[in-house]
C-alpha cells in the first residue's frame, strides 16, 4: 500500500479506481497533457488504465505515485510521483500534474517538497530527476526553485500528438560529504 503523506493544505494519497474521474479530469485537459508526453484521454476506462499502471508500477517497484488532495474535499486535484525508479541505483524522476483549476495556488510546490523529502529521506535516493517539455516554463521554474540544475537536452526525446518535442533533463541531488547539494 501506497504511504499516505500530508502536508499543511493536502493529503498524498494512494490512487483506487474510485479516483478514476478525477485522473480523467486532469488527462483529459489539453492543458495538461500538452506537456506530459501522453495523449488527452477521451474515454474513463484509459483513466482506469492509469490507475492501474500506477498499481503495478508501485508493485513491482518502479514507481510510487500519490493521488493530491484538498485536506477535507475527498477527490484528487492531481498526481505526483515517482517513475524509472531503481533502488540499486539509489534514482527516480519524478512528475507531477495539477488540474489547471488549481494552479497558482502552490499547491505543486507543496506537494514536490514533501515527495522530494520522501524521496531522499525514505527511499533513499541520492539522484532525483525529472524531464521537461522546452516549452513548459513554469515547470522548469518550479523545479529551479526547488534546486534542480538543467543539465541538457534531450533531443527528439517526446512524441506528442505524433510531432517530436526536445526535453531538459533536470536533477537533484542529496547533500553528501564533500559536495555542495541539497539540504534534504
Amino acid at each position: 500500500m501506497v504511504p499516505t503523506l500530508s502536508t499543511e493544505r493536502l493529503v498524498l494519497r494512494e490512487i483506487t479506481k474510485k479516483d478514476s474521474q478525477g485522473i480523467f479530469s486532469c488527462f483529459s485537459h489539453d492543458g495538461i497533457t500538452q506537456y506530459y508526453g501522453q495523449d488527452t484521454l477521451r474515454r474513463i476506462e484509459e483513466a482506469e488504465a492509469f490507475v492501474d499502471s500506477f498499481a503495478t508500477s508501485y508493485k513491482e517497484k518502479r514507481g510510487i505515485r500519490w493521488g493530491i488532495e484538498v485536506e477535507g474535499e475527498q477527490q484528487i486535484i492531481g498526481t505526483i510521483g515517482y517513475h524509472a525508479w531503481s533502488e540499486k541505483h539509489k534514482r527516480a524522476e519524478v512528475g507531477y500534474e495539477i488540474h489547471p483549476k488549481q494552479w497558482r495556488k502552490g499547491y505543486a510546490s507543496e506537494a514536490l517538497d514533501k515527495v522530494l523529502q520522501y524521496g531522499f529521506n525514505e527511499l533513499s535516493l541520492r539522484r532525483i530527476g525529472a524531464v521537461v517539455f522546452k516549452e513548459n516554463i513554469p515547470s522548469q521554474q518550479l523545479l529551479t526553485k526547488f534546486g534542480f540544475v538543467k543539465e541538457g537536452v534531450l533531443r527528439d526525446y517526446m512524441y506528442q500528438n505524433g510531432e517530436a518535442y526536445d526535453t531538459y533533463v533536470y536533477s537533484l541531488l542529496k547533500q553528501s560529504e564533500g559536495r555542495a547539494k541539497t539540504n534534504f
